[in-house]
């Protein structure tokens, strides 16, 4: 057996997604067609040479970099079983910056921006419900459940099931959608094959052409009003957990990422200055 078949069947018995085991088998690929050789032959001297080389040449982010590792990681750790300290195959430290969400006047001007239903259900299911990209795509008819006012997540990141609310402006968005395309297994079906999902691509180019449609100088993509969804929520008074839950998070810390977003609760805090009579405003 080859070593790439090898690697999919590692990555396929630990239940790892298509888009993973995608990303896995490329970056190790790369890896070895850059030294041209077996990647089985190679340490971690190689792997060394090659981050630097992404870094100092390619200009790699390091979020994309740091995907690599666990690529290579997974490799030499599961697929090779090698005894030399794979875990100390080096990772960067992530710059955490705010997530760029939008204001509830942003938010009323891009739904009005939308030129069709499909696109307008697809943003509503982002902002109201906190979709990532994958999901909106995913989503099948039967996920929506207008008995118990919820939509079905099924296999969300990391391969979860979770729940959201499901707004009634919705369910008539929904209905207007499905009385229109009668869609009949995806709720937004690839339009050259309607067993498949409509594209991420398409999705976030629809997105990108309504927000510059409604003069919003912000990239509008569909995680940003994921991060809108999120931020919202906390500034209507939503507690941690709940939110937790509907994002499908799996640390509470991450969720709580989105305080610092929430713009509420610094308007509220008072600066130092409040608390001086310098009589200079005078």
């Amino acid at each position: 057996m080859n070593l790439r078949q090898r690697m999919l069947d590692d990555l396929r018995l630990r239940n790892y997604s298509k888009a993973t085991q995608k990303n896995y088998l490329g970056g190790v690929s790369r890896f070895a067609e850059y030294f041209g050789r077996s990647p089985a032959l190679m340490g971690p001297e190689h792997i060394r040479k090659y981050q630097l080389h992404l870094l100092d040449e390619k200009k790699l982010s390091y979020d994309s970099l740091n995907g690599l590792t666990c690529a290579l990681r997974f490799f030499f750790q599961v697929t090779l079983g090698k005894d030399w300290a794979v875990n100390k195959i080096p990772c960067a430290r992530r710059a955490r910056r705010l997530p760029v969400v939008l204001a509830q006047s942003e938010i009323v001007r891009l739904l009005r921006a939308f030129a069709n239903e499909t696109d307008l259900l697809m943003c509503l299911l982002a902002y109201s419900g906190g979709l990532r990209v994958l999901e909106i795509a995913n989503t099948k008819v039967g996920d929506i459940d207008s008995e118990r006012m919820i939509i079905h997540i099924r296999q969300g990141k990391g391969r979860k099931d979770r729940i959201v609310p499901l707004s009634p402006k919705v369910l008539v968005v929904a209905r207007r959608h499905w009385l229109i395309d009668r869609p009949d297994l995806y709720l937004f079906p690839c339009k050259t094959d309607s067993t498949k999902p409509i594209s991420p691509t398409s999705i976030r180019r629809g997105f990108r052409a309504a927000g510059e449609s409604a003069g919003i100088k912000k990239r509008v993509t569909p995680h940003m009003l994921r991060h809108t969804f999120a931020t919202h929520h906390l500034e209507a008074g939503t507690d941690l957990r709940t939110l937790q839950l509907m994002m499908g998070h799996n640390s509470l810390r991450i969720t709580g990422f989105y305080l610092h977003v929430s713009t509420d609760r610094l308007r509220l805090a008072k600066t130092p200055l409040e608390h001086l009579d310098a009589g200079f405003t005078e």
